[in-house]
């Protein structure tokens, strides 16, 4: 069996960390390096960078903040946010970052996602998606979830498999910051229909929530980011309930 992985996701908005519910009422959560190496010392697997102002106020990530960060840790990190063209991968790879992932641009520029993935390799490519529940489907959302593209959540997956990306994150709208639980229904569906990589994200509130995500989903990694900023519990704790449940971590 292959070892889950843990997860902490950083926002970052004007250089800190921050975290809302459905991705809206932002609030301050603390300094990216300090949690960064915080979360490297709890045994994180790898880090997420999510500058979630970048493709709103249409420009891309800020790579000094990348090269801070990959001076304070020794895991894998990705970096997302305003990534829009090939350029912008190779500037935060050559900043340190082990992986790169495309939102908003891989709705409009499928064409993009196949070169980053030809250019740079699958391995350092994630796409992440941003559905919320539609009637029966779950439909796409970009630019923080501020706009529906009306495409299919699934389909969207299947898609991007075919282009090469080498996993994928899946965020719920619907879920995002409510620390109700993963949002197994659409989390099951994604991961069963691809064969990549699927990482669980929105809606950690407790222990218990990572092993059902990964007990009832397909998903090789869950995100937490609200209970690890606030230290309700920490990386190493949803580690030990995770191996206490008979699945695989790495301690």
């Amino acid at each position: 069996m292959l070892a889950k992985r843990i997860i902490p996701c950083m926002d970052i908005k004007d250089d800190r960390v921050v975290k809302g519910t459905h991705f809206k009422n932002l609030i301050d959560s603390g300094d990216p390096l300090e949690l960064a190496e915080q979360y490297a010392g709890q045994g994180a697997d790898e880090l997420v960078l999510l500058d979630v102002a970048a493709t709103v106020e249409e420009r891309k990530h800020r790579v000094e903040l990348v090269k801070a960060v990959a001076e304070k840790i020794s895991i894998p990190f990705s970096v997302g946010g305003g990534v829009s063209k090939p350029e912008h991968v190779r500037e935060l790879l050559n900043a340190g970052a082990d992986k790169v992932s495309i939102g908003s641009a891989a709705v409009n520029d499928m064409d993009f996602v196949r070169r980053a993935c030809d250019e740079f390799g699958s391995q350092a490519i994630i796409v992440s998606i941003d559905p919320m529940k539609n009637g029966d489907k779950w439909e796409v959302y970009i630019k923080g979830g501020r706009e529906n593209t009306h495409i299919d959540a699934i389909e969207f997956a299947h898609a991007m498999q075919e282009a090469g990306v080498g996993e994928l994150l899946v965020n719920s709208l619907d879920r995002d910051g409510t620390k109700k639980g993963f949002d197994i229904e659409l989390l099951k569906n994604i991961s069963e229909e691809v064969d990549i990589p699927v990482i669980a994200s929105s809606g950690a509130g407790s222990l218990e929530d990572f092993v059902e995500v990964f007990k009832n989903t397909e998903v090789t990694a869950a995100l937490g980011a609200s209970v690890f900023h606030k230290g309700e519990f920490t990386v190493g704790q949803v580690k030990t309930k995770l191996r206490e449940n008979g699945l695989e971590v790495r301690l």
